[in-house]
């Protein structure tokens, strides 16, 4: 199976069971390239997010015109920051960001529970090693995170900014993915796969 990549500095199908490192610096703008991800080609998709709550992402998908009803969202900072949640079929959450075997088993339900073309953003990949401040467990979960993709012939989007993690770690990450997505502080993209 193969799923549109719907971003023009790239090739325009990725296959099933890719996942895609999107480095960016802490300033991106990295909302236009999450929704371009989400908005073709896609029966359903989960954004699992650590920067922002529920209704943030729900914001910004509506901004950016992306059809929320295809939308799953875990949020992982409500819960813990003592916000109100509001009860919802599509939104998740957990304790907190650091909630590691949360996020894996709430992705694993999303992928067994829809059909079809399904895509992942995990927003992001550096916030869930701050709250953690464990990398290494935080990498672990991302390569059984990349592992479920695989399973389930879904993709996934993974967002981590380069400037606060060591080389050694980013060499790592760009080794474990299957292609890279760089947003420069100008808002140009480069993909490689």
């Amino acid at each position: 199976m193969e799923y549109a990549l719907a971003m023009n500095e790239g090739p325009d199908t990725i296959k099933a069971g890719t996942g895609l490192l999107l480095f960016h610096p802490s300033t991106g703008e990295t909302d236009r390239i999450d929704t371009d991800f989400f908005k073709e080609d896609t029966d359903a998709f989960l954004v699992i997010s650590t920067r922002t709550t529920a209704r943030e992402v729900e914001q910004k998908l509506e901004f950016y015109d992306v059809d929320e009803s295809s939308a799953v969202i875990l949020d992982t900072l409500s819960v813990e920051r003592g916000y109100s949640r509001r009860p919802a079929e599509h939104i998740h959450y957990v304790s907190s960001p650091d909630d590691l075997g949360g996020i894996l088993e709430c992705t694993r339900r999303f992928l067994e529970s829809h059909d079809g073309k399904r895509r992942v953003s995990v927003d992001s990949i550096t916030e869930l090693s701050y709250y953690t401040e464990d990398e290494e467990a935080v990498f672990e979960v991302m390569t059984e995170l990349l592992a479920l993709l695989r399973e389930f012939d879904a993709v996934g989007l993974f967002h981590l900014s380069p400037e606060v993690h060591n080389q050694e770690l980013l060499a790592r990450y760009q080794g474990t993915f299957d292609g890279t997505i760089n947003l420069s502080e100008d808002g140009e993209v480069d993909v490689s796969i």
